[in-house]
């Protein structure tokens, strides 16, 4: 992928003396990434207890051995014999006491912080009403809130007493929160009756009722909204009764590593979602691990990266910043709200060090820079992004107007089921736009063509060759499908589902995922190489490309496109730009110019909802799809072609 040298992020040796994969790597008696990820590989016990130490997990009892496969490489057990409950590296953290843990600002601008003392004894004293109402170690209780600090202290005390969260969007309908929360046999919801959307409230009572009258024994706590005049669910627990202080809270349960804590569904293609079942000595650990590897996380660092709590992303967010004695700032709002300056306002005001976002929201800041760029960003010293692959021109963009050119900025590839990255880059080595500049240590991966060989240079599927810390347990009761999903495809490989590419210097692209494959005329392409393609003509927004069946070449390249200010013959225009970029065989058989995409909440395209509507196939599960009207858009202008 050729690129102008001076798109490329070069670290100073400011960067890699400072940086803590710099201080991990000597610890442990390495100099730099690539001696460091090989360690991981060879001495994996050495290297977790490294990390351990490092990130300073607080072991209730330590373990034993790193890993036991005697079930076989699908079904690992971590860290043998010891015993944790990972909230308590959160809010035992002395160090921290007295610095601000969490700083919450709403979309009407008040703000709520609290330090880590004050963050202890508020999940404390919410366990201690759990515990009340006769919840513990094991019970499933959904999570239904806004980001906030009520949703996290919520989320660590569910945690706290050894029971199981289940994360739940906040713009699910009720079918989709019923058929989440029956699958696991939850027991209770945790849930708020409303939030503000640009200067709206919106009520959750609608939804709340359905649930309630499809599940009659779910018990509800409701975290009631001064503008929920309806008084939704009157008979409902109170959130803030339960978290008022009151009888002293139990110690913290003392569970073993391969004990769950999160049930998190992620959408499958089959209409039935996944239920990612995720441990003590597992998620936590790898985030703490990536958030100092990768995102170069220290105690004292200032965090904020808008998301969900439904998503994995909300609690991998929170965990990035709290397991490393950081201050998280959560936003709950539209991220244009008043205006596009909303993000650069919170950075300015909270002085945020480390700022994440996902591709879309980038793309929007980009499309309105005159405005979003106002703000002072001169706090900033790493960016992010992930949940999707980023066209070249969107990361420079990123990293040049919000970063200033110095920042460096990480692009972090993993997934719900394996909790971080699989890929990632680190600050210590150069960063090419768009590109991942190592392996996540500790992850035995590597990029096979279809005959599973390695392969450099060419489009591959992204395999893990052994069990890593972090992956799923299973799925919730369906181990069959676990195995059928990863593990089938190659007995004892860990086959993700990604397409990518790895450079002859060892840099690393993701390509979209392997299921959105198009194999034209025996050559295989994946949709985010022609998409990165369309972005770059002025007047195009956002492209979606899918391969639809064709006669002659087996398979045929149909592109969708949102634009904003293109010339009258932009189908054409994109036509000839595809052909001229990738070859004649490439080119696509049609180009449609749409009002929207339809989009996850996390603002992922899904491609295999515009490609059933294009082939007229069931669109499967669509409980993730935020703007449903995106459909019939398409369906309405295919009509018309």
């Amino acid at each position: 992928m050729a690129m102008d040298h001076d798109d490329i992020w070069n670290p100073t040796p400011g960067h890699v003396e400072r940086a803590q994969v710099t201080a991990l790597a000597r610890q442990l008696g390495v100099e730099g990434i690539d001696a460091l990820y090989d360690l991981s590989l060879a001495e994996p016990d050495r290297y977790w207890r490294a990390v351990n130490d490092f990130c300073g997990i607080r072991w209730s009892r330590p373990y034993e051995r790193y890993c036991n496969v005697t079930r076989g490489a699908p079904f690992p057990s971590w860290f043998v014999g010891g015993e944790l409950n990972w909230v308590d590296t959160i809010i035992d953290n002395v160090e921290a006491a007295e610095r601000l843990a969490i700083v919450a600002e709403s979309e009407d601008g008040s703000v709520r912080a609290v330090t880590y003392r004050e963050l202890g004894t508020e999940v404390r004293n919410f366990a201690a009403g759990l515990t009340r109402l006769g919840f513990g170690r094991g019970d499933r209780i959904g999570l239904l809130m806004e980001n906030g600090i009520e949703a996290s202290v919520s989320l660590l005390a569910i945690v706290y007493i050894g029971a199981i969260v289940v994360p739940l969007f906040s713009g699910f309908g009720s079918d989709a929160v019923v058929a989440r929360l029956q699958s696991c046999d939850a027991r209770a919801l945790i849930a708020t009756s409303g939030f503000q959307r640009r200067g709206r409230f919106v009520s959750t009572a609608s939804t709340l009722a359905a649930v309630r009258d499809a599940l009659p024994d779910l018990a509800f706590i409701l975290k009631r909204s001064s503008e929920d005049r309806a008084a939704a669910m009157p008979d409902a627990q109170d959130w803030h009764a339960l978290a008022a202080p009151g009888e002293e809270a139990p110690p913290s349960a003392r569970m073993t590593a391969n004990d769950p804590f999160m049930v998190i569904f992620t959408s499958g293609t089959t209409g039935k979602p996944k239920g990612a079942v995720h441990v003590h000595g597992g998620f936590p650990i790898k985030i703490a691990h990536d958030a100092a590897v990768h995102f170069d996380v220290a105690p004292g660092d200032v965090f904020c990266w808008p998301a969900d709590m439904g998503w994995i992303a909300g609690s991998l967010v929170l965990s990035s910043a709290l397991l490393r004695g950081a201050t998280l700032v959560c936003y709950d709002g539209a991220p244009d709200f008043p205006d596009w300056s909303r993000m650069g306002r919170i950075i300015e005001r909270h002085r945020v060090t480390h700022f994440g976002s996902a591709p879309t929201l980038i793309r929007g800041l980009a499309a309105n820079e005159a405005v979003s760029t106002v703000p002072s960003l001169s706090s900033l010293r790493l960016l992010i992004t992930a949940g999707e692959s980023i066209a070249p021109e969107h990361f420079i963009w990123f990293e040049r107007m919000f970063g200033g050119g110095a920042c460096p900025l990480i692009n972090y590839t993993g997934g719900t089921e394996v909790s971080g990255g699989l890929l990632s880059s680190v600050v210590t080595r150069p960063i090419l736009p768009a590109a991942m500049n190592t392996r996540s240590p500790g992850v035995a991966l590597d990029v096979l063509d279809p005959d599973g060989h390695p392969v450099t240079g060419a489009v591959g599927e992204l395999a893990i060759l052994a069990p890593f810390v972090g992956m799923t347990a299973s799925f919730w009761h369906d181990d069959a499908r676990y195995l059928e999903t990863y593990w089938n495809t190659v007995p004892g490989v860990w086959i993700h589902g990604d397409l990518a590419m790895r450079t002859q210097d060892g840099h690393f692209f993701l390509l979209g995922r392997s299921d959105d494959t198009i194999k034209v005329a025996g050559k295989r392409v994946g949709p985010a190489e022609v998409e990165e393609i369309l972005v770059e003509i002025d007047g195009v927004v956002e492209a979606a490309v899918i391969g639809a069946s064709d006669p002659v070449k087996g398979q045929a390249i149909i592109a969708f496109l949102t634009c904003d200010g293109a010339a009258s013959d932009i189908r054409a225009v994109a036509a000839a730009r595809i052909q001229e970029r990738l070859g004649r065989p490439f080119a696509p058989r049609a180009v449609f110019v749409v009002p929207q995409l339809p989009k996850t909440r996390s603002s992922k395209i899904m491609r295999r909802v515009i490609r059933s509507v294009y082939s007229g196939a069931p669109a499967g599960d669509l409980s993730s799809l935020v703007n449903p009207e995106a459909i019939a858009d398409i369906e309405r202008i295919l009509r018309e072609a």
